[in-house]
């Protein structure tokens, strides 16, 4: 761990139970962010990109879920064994989060003032007045118009990009050293996408803060993130840098997001069908004893399903999750049942 890491999850488990059984819907996850950086963590719905989000603030619902195992290491304290009066403490103060869909996570029946002037007051012991007065310049600092009358109004006078950016501020209103986006423009439409994504990197950059960001969205990862997570069923299966990902993907799963985007580049000139991964997500109730991917890639020989490939460093901060990486990356490996 570098002495400019924030945050240091290492080898987290988070179970649920279910009717069924135990669902493993975090399984061994390591993910570490640096001051001042931007992490996203990226993939399909249901990699455990979300569960993984909350349970730095343990945010999930325990019972039915538990972590099974690991360490989360916020400034060296491990969060995993802390009670709940010190998880307030860190909550909003220390790390903010922005949930996914802004209507659900304000209260209706309040003045969106007055919630982040709670916050405020509960952390920083300011006075109703002073908070806000506060909640008003959080307003405006994510350039909410006529911050001091909007403070008065509820969430449902507010657009959904508007409410968006309540939520931001609600987040930022205490200076966290840290901010956890859960894709945050998932329920907005692109232009209202773009700005709250220009919003998020212009505080960032303003406060200092660290984000980590959790989407499904590729275009999104190449414009805002230093370094990327990607998951596939609750484990990570490559970590890189921005660029070196995008130039030179690892992993068959990465490779297949990264050729599912839209090129409106190569619109005009190669007419191609995006191409779609093949199959679906394996049951963690019972995931395969291999590569979990190994199912739906065009790759996959016998030795990927005889054990779970490890998280090998092959290149300078770029990990990948796949026995067959190198060849995969040079073009030397052919899909099974294709003779060499």
């Amino acid at each position: 761990m570098t002495e400019q890491r924030l945050l240091d999850i290492q080898g987290l488990k988070v179970h649920f139970r279910t009717d069924d059984g135990w669902v493993r819907a975090v399984d061994g996850v390591d993910i570490g962010v640096d001051r001042g950086e931007t992490v996203c963590v990226v993939g399909e719905s249901g990699c455990g990109k979300t569960v993984t989000a909350k349970s730095v603030l343990k945010l999930i619902d325990m019972p039915p879920g538990k972590i099974a195992a690991g360490k989360i290491l916020w400034q060296g304290r491990d969060i995993v064994p802390m009670r709940a009066a010190e998880m307030r403490a860190i909550r909003s103060k220390e790390i903010g989060f922005i949930f996914q869909e802004p209507m659900t996570s304000l209260n209706p029946v309040y003045t969106v003032g007055y919630q982040i002037a709670e916050t405020v007051r509960q952390h920083e012991g300011l006075s109703k007045r002073a908070a806000t007065d506060r909640a008003a310049e959080m307003l405006r600092l994510v350039n909410i118009p006529n911050p001091a009358k909007r403070v008065h109004d509820y969430p449902h006078q507010f657009s959904g990009g508007m409410r968006q950016r309540v939520v931001i501020a609600m987040a930022l209103a205490c200076n966290p050293k840290l901010i956890i986006a859960d894709e945050p423009t998932t329920a907005l439409d692109v232009t209202i996408q773009a700005g709250i994504l220009d919003l998020l990197n212009e505080m960032k950059e303003r406060l200092g803060m660290a984000v980590l960001l959790i989407t499904h969205a590729m275009g999104v990862v190449a414009e805002t993130a230093q370094r990327v997570v990607v998951m596939y069923a609750g484990q990570v299966v490559e970590e890189a840098p921005v660029a070196p990902l995008f130039a030179r993907p690892l992993h068959p799963y990465t490779q297949g997001l990264i050729r599912s985007i839209p090129r409106l580049d190569l619109a005009a000139t190669e007419h191609k069908r995006l191409e779609a991964i093949p199959g679906a997500v394996p049951s963690l109730l019972d995931p395969p004893r291999g590569c979990r991917f190994a199912a739906r890639c065009r790759y996959a020989i016998p030795e990927c399903t005889a054990a779970p490939p490890p998280l090998r460093e092959l290149g300078a901060g770029h990990f990948a999750a796949c026995i067959r990486a190198e060849e995969i990356a040079e073009g030397r490996a052919q899909p099974a049942g294709v003779a060499a």
